[in-house]
């Protein structure tokens, strides 16, 4: 495993990986760090579709808002780079945000529409860096796979079609959130949440079982204000919990959503905060 720097190292590593064998494809992963068995399991994923796998670690300051943790944001560069290694990486990309941005950015890749809910409602300007950061992941490593977490399933709706609408040649590969034993998605912030707090947080995966009960139950025919009532009324029952939003909306698109039988998919999305810790989750309902 090779652990690199600089964007001429990256481009220059992939590049000669790839020189003389025009068959060899290229897996992504791009995290922030501060790794967990989720990230591992993207990385699997990614090793077992592609040749050679590259992780990125960088935190980014463009998707982060002015009150937001960047500056506390967990950090553990050489744990990250004993998973890496166990789990196989080729090469890890680990710039820093001079590297990353060594003069000031004029130029924001901006993802309309399914940014005006859940995270990019409460979050401005959250998806913008987002975006940008991939896109500029993407030119730098040119990867025929990205590998992405569904725990964070509006990520996935926005890096896809900003790859459709600018024609970028990478297959997004969506993966399964990977939960704890008793149900809380894992997390790089769950390391902030006290005893108390880690405790109630488990209202959130349990909300979202309730939701697929209610559906199910109903054949579908539930509405969608009733589901969300539902929904927002089983995670109030946790006094520490602070809701951010707890949506139904369609999915991928990221709509209002009232007559459950006229759509084929929705998303049941939910951030929380509890102290000062908010956890974001969500379940995918086949219709």
């Amino acid at each position: 495993m090779k652990v690199l720097h600089s964007v001429n190292e990256i481009r220059q590593a992939v590049r000669a990986a790839r020189a003389g064998r025009p068959t060899v494809n290229v897996g992504f992963v791009p995290t922030m760090g501060y790794l967990h068995k989720g990230h591992a399991s993207l990385l699997e994923a990614a090793r077992k579709k592609s040749d050679i796998v590259v992780l990125s670690i960088f935190v980014n300051p463009l998707q982060f808002g002015p009150n937001e943790d960047f500056s506390r944001y967990p950090r553990d560069e050489q744990r990250d780079l004993a998973l890496a290694k166990e789990a196989g990486v080729d090469f890890v990309f680990l710039p820093s945000v001079d590297d990353m941005y060594p003069r000031p950015t004029k130029t924001i890749v901006s993802v309309s529409e399914v940014t005006d809910r859940l995270c990019g409602a409460s979050r401005p300007g959250h998806f913008d860096g987002v975006a940008t950061v991939v896109t500029k992941l993407f030119n730098m490593v040119q990867p025929d796979f990205a590998f992405f977490g569904m725990k964070d399933a509006q990520q996935v709706a926005v890096i896809q079609q900003m790859v459709d609408d600018l024609n970028i040649p990478v297959d997004i590969i969506p993966c399964p959130t990977l939960r704890e034993e008793d149900g809380l998605a894992m997390s790089s912030r769950n390391v902030y949440l006290q005893p108390e707090e880690r405790k109630q947080a488990l209202v959130l995966s349990s909300a979202l079982r309730l939701a697929e009960r209610l559906v199910k139950e109903s054949n579908g025919t539930i509405a969608a204000e009733e589901l969300q009532a539902a929904v927002k009324q089983h995670i109030e029952q946790s006094p520490l919990a602070q809701i951010d939003y707890a949506d139904v909306l369609t999915y991928p698109s990221l709509e209002p959503v009232t007559d459950l039988k006229a759509v084929s998919s929705i998303i049941v999305a939910l951030a929380v905060k509890f102290g000062k810790t908010r956890l974001i989750d969500n379940t995918i309902i086949q219709l």
